[in-house]
């Protein structure tokens, strides 16, 4: 089953088994049958590696056979960097001019699309920088920036820049960052100041 596998897709299934809790102490051989998410990134590798050589449709056919088998649509024009995870998947949109650092995670039914005039611009769709997060169902739309280390709660409709290592929730989002981990942004919030509505991690 793992035979034809590469050294850099057994070490992503690796990354899984030991950050996924559902596949905790679990075989390599479980990790591949359970997730979706991963063979759909393998299938996005594939074809953006065709369309950057020019070959689009062959590219696009591939993203639309991945979406038709994994529920999970990544245009091949998006740029994607290491030990990218999706966790259950199904639901899950990339837009093309998507730019997404190494090790982000993000849940099932995120959207990461395009709003408003920023859909007819020649960059449309979200930078997520490294080491973000991003929740169930949440949406990150338009030409916009999540940080490095940020966390985008479930369900947050997000349609700002969002500052490294911020933490934020709600419709539109808005920071609900722990007033006691103000100071590790370098923001100049001091202790005592920040945002109502504190949430913590458990919350996204």
């Amino acid at each position: 089953m793992l035979e034809e596998l590469s050294e850099e897709q057994l070490e992503e299934l690796r990354l899984v088994q030991t950050e996924d809790p559902a596949f905790f102490g679990a075989s390599l051989e479980e990790v591949y049958i359970g997730s979706p998410g991963l063979k759909a990134i393998w299938a996005y590798r594939k074809a953006h590696e065709l369309w950057c050589a020019g070959a689009r449709e062959e590219a696009l056919l591939i993203s639309q056979e991945a979406r038709r088998d994994f529920g999970v649509e990544i245009h091949p024009g998006a740029r994607i960097g290491k030990h990218f995870m999706i966790d259950h998947g199904m639901g899950v949109v990339i837009g093309e001019t998507c730019i997404i650092g190494d090790n982000c995670k993000i849940f099932q039914g995120v959207t990461l699309g395009c709003r408003g005039a920023s859909c007819k611009g020649e960059k449309r769709h979200p930078t997520l920088e490294d080491n973000v997060t991003v929740g169930v169902s949440a949406l990150v739309l338009g030409d916009i920036t999540v940080g490095a280390g940020a966390h985008v709660g479930a369900g947050a409709v997000v349609i700002k820049d969002v500052a490294a290592k911020d933490v934020v929730a709600g419709v539109p989002a808005r920071s609900v960052r722990p007033r006691a981990s103000v100071d590790v942004t370098g923001d100049g919030v001091g202790e005592g100041e920040g945002t109502e509505g504190a949430g913590s991690n458990a919350d996204l």
